[in-house]
């Protein structure tokens, strides 16, 4: 089955797909010039709230955050929360700085590019919660190992959940959502699944804001869209 392909992008190292759309309006790209260096994840050395935010507070991470929106409403929502997004995508990365610098979110910190880059160091054991929302599904079987819902990665985001950290993924993919799930089964040890019939996946959690990707997805293509939680053991 394509979720047993040699590879992963754990062990791919490279990023996929467009890095940069339309150029930058000329707010955007200064607020890429000089809030992103006042924000971003450093480059080398361990990844811990202390090091961040200057003390221990719960830490969140978010892989690929599209323009932000999920991002600056749950550290919004969590003021005393520290919020980690990662984004290989400018154009994301600018419109996320935006909600940033308006919402006068301190509690936020950026990795602009391979967010399993940052993941990887963070201590085991460090996130409070970790988000997956609607990655890009590489429908095509030859492109399953570029998914990030394989075996790797899901290994290292159980490594670094504390237990009773919890990991949310969503999607309004249906073959990715078989890959998902299929993957999911094989971590059983690790992972709970909090659920209590369909309605569980059906409808958008407490806490969970719609993005504008999951708008256009329901509302201009009429996609269904599925939500999960799984809780670290």
């Amino acid at each position: 089955m394509s979720a047993h392909k040699e590879g992963d992008p754990t062990t791919l190292n490279r990023l996929y797909g467009r890095s940069q759309g339309k150029p930058l309006r000329a707010a955007q790209q200064e607020l890429v010039d000089k809030l992103l260096p006042q924000i971003a994840v450093p480059e080398e050395g361990p990844v811990t709230a202390e090091r961040l935010f200057g003390f221990d507070r719960p830490l969140h991470f978010e892989i690929g955050f599209g323009a932000g929106e999920h991002l600056a409403y749950r550290a919004d929502l969590l003021p005393d929360h520290g919020f980690i997004g990662a984004e290989p995508f400018l154009n994301g990365v600018a419109q996320a700085l935006t909600h940033v610098r308006d919402g006068g979110l301190a509690n936020v910190r950026i990795q602009h590019g391979d967010a399993l880059q940052a993941l990887a160091r963070v201590p085991d054991g460090g996130l409070t919660m970790l988000y997956l929302l609607h990655p890009d599904p590489w429908p095509k079987a030859k492109h399953a190992k570029r998914r990030m819902m394989n075996d790797g990665p899901v290994r290292m985001i159980a490594d670094k959940l504390k237990p009773g950290g919890e990991f949310r993924f969503g999607t309004d993919h249906p073959i990715y959502l078989r890959h998902a799930l299929m993957v999911m089964r094989r971590f059983t040890d690790e992972f709970e699944w909090l659920v209590d019939g369909r309605q569980s996946w059906e409808n958008r959690p407490s806490g969970w804001c719609e993005t504008r990707y999951e708008h256009k997805a329901r509302n201009t293509y009429g996609h269904e869209v599925w939500y999960f939680r799984f809780r670290r053991r």
